[in-house]
C-alpha cells in the first residue's frame, strides 16, 4: 500500500492571532514539507491546483518541481490539476518536464475541481463543464499515447500532426482520474482503464466500496487487467503524539476552513462534535496517534479497496512545525504499520 500526503497549499488567516501568511512563505514551506516526506520514506506528495486568495498553488507542476531536485524517491503529482479549464499540450509538457527533473516521478491527477473560479479566468463558460473535462482528457491521453498527434475538438485549436515535447522519461506518464465520487466519474476511470483517486473527505469511508466494485466492474468489461489499476484516496487528518494533541490542533483550523467552504455552499455548521462524529473509528477523519490512525488505514484497505493512501493535512492554515511533524510521524510511525499489516493481510 502506497502512503503519502496531498495538500492544497492554503493560506486562509491563523485562527489564534488572525495573520494571513504570504503565498511565498507557504510555498516556500510546502517544498520543505515534500522534502521530508522523501526523507522519512513516504511513496507520494500531491499538490492541488486552485486559483483563489486563500490557496497558494495555481501551479503544482511548478512547485514539484522545485522539490524534485532536493528528493530521490518520493512520486510527485498533482491534486488535482484541474483540466477542463486547462491546456492538456501545456499540462503534458509540464508535467513531462517534471517527469525529466525527477527522473520518472511525476503523475498528473486529471479532474474537474471543487471550485470554478477557473473557468472564467481561463474564458471558458460553466455551461461546458462536462463537455470540457472529457474533450480536454480525450487530448491529454492522445498526446501521452502518441509524439506526434492529430486531434480536432469543440473547445481548443485542432492540430494536425504535430509534435509534443519533451517526451517524458515514464512511458506512459502516469494519469490518475480524480474524483468526488459520482457513479459517473469513477465508470469513466474504469472505461478508460485510468488509476483512480477518491475524495473520502465526509460520511463513512465504506459508502465508498460500492464505487471501487463498480469502476473494477467496468474496467474488468473494458478489457483491462484490474490486477493493474491502483485506487487511491484523499483524505484529511493530522498525527499527534495523542489522540487529544491531535483533535486539539486540528480542530480549530479545519473548523474555520469547512465554516468558510459551507456559508459559499449552504452547508450547516462545522461543530466539534461534527468534527468528534468523523475522526472516530468508523468516520472520514484520520486525525490521531500514529496506531489509532494505521487502524482506520488497515480498515480502509481491507474494507474499502484503497491501494494509495493520501493524508491530506493541514485544512487550513496550521503551523509549519505541527505540519512536518505530523508527516514525520506518517512516515516513521504510521506508515510501517501499515505496510507490515497489509502485507501480512494480502499474502494470506
Amino acid at each position: 500500500m502506497e502512503i503519502g500526503i496531498s495538500t492544497f497549499v492554503e493560506t486562509t488567516p491563523n485562527v489564534t492571532t488572525g495573520q494571513v501568511i504570504s503565498h511565498a512563505q507557504r510555498i516556500r514551506e510546502v517544498v520543505e514539507e515534500i522534502v521530508l516526506a522523501d526523507q522519512v520514506g513516504l511513496d507520494i506528495f500531491g499538490v492541488g491546483e486552485h486559483h483563489r486568495e486563500d490557496y497558494a498553488a495555481s501551479a503544482p507542476a511548478v512547485i514539484l518541481a522545485a522539490a524534485a531536485s532536493q528528493t530521490k524517491r518520493i512520486r510527485l503529482t498533482s491534486a488535482v490539476t484541474v483540466l477542463s479549464s486547462d491546456d492538456p499540450v501545456r499540462v503534458f509538457q509540464d508535467f513531462a518536464t517534471l517527469d525529466a527533473i525527477s527522473n520518472g516521478r511525476a503523475e498528473i491527477m486529471a479532474g474537474r475541481g471543487s471550485f470554478i473560479e477557473s473557468f472564467p479566468l481561463f474564458g471558458y463558460d460553466l455551461d461546458d463543464y462536462d463537455e470540457l473535462f472529457d474533450e480536454k482528457l480525450d487530448l491529454l491521453l492522445k498526446i501521452r499515447d502518441s509524439e506526434k498527434v492529430t486531434w480536432k475538438g469543440k473547445h481548443r485549436p485542432s492540430i494536425h500532426q504535430l509534435g509534443i515535447y519533451p517526451r517524458p522519461v515514464q512511458n506512459p506518464l502516469p494519469v490518475w482520474i480524480g474524483s468526488g465520487g459520482t457513479p459517473e466519474s469513477v465508470a469513466r476511470a474504469g472505461q478508460l482503464g485510468l488509476p483512480l483517486v477518491l475524495a473520502i473527505i465526509g460520511g463513512s469511508p465504506l459508502q465508498f466500496e460500492p464505487l471501487v466494485r463498480l469502476y473494477k466492474k467496468v474496467a474488468a468489461r473494458a478489457g483491462h487487467d484490474i490486477s493493474k489499476l491502483p485506487v487511491a484516496s484523499h483524505s484529511h487528518g493530522f498525527i499527534a503524539e495523542s489522540n487529544e494533541m491531535a483533535a486539539e490542533k486540528f480542530f480549530p483550523s479545519t473548523q474555520q476552513a469547512m465554516q468558510k467552504l459551507g456559508r459559499e455552499r449552504g452547508w450547516g455548521p462545522y461543530t466539534r462534535e461534527t468534527f468528534d462524529a468523523a475522526r472516530s473509528f468508523k468516520g472520514a477523519l484520520y486525525v490521531g496517534d500514529p496506531m489509532t490512525v494505521a487502524k482506520k488505514m488497515i480498515h480502509l484497505r481491507k474494507d474499502v479497496g484503497i491501494t494509495r493512501f493520501m493524508l491530506h493535512v493541514p485544512v487550513g492554515t496550521m503551523p509549519h512545525k505541527d505540519v512536518m511533524r505530523a508527516i514525520e510521524l506518517l512516515g516513521k510511525e504510521v506508515a510501517p504499520i501499515v505496510r507490515e499489516e497489509v502485507t501480512k493481510w494480502e499474502q494470506q
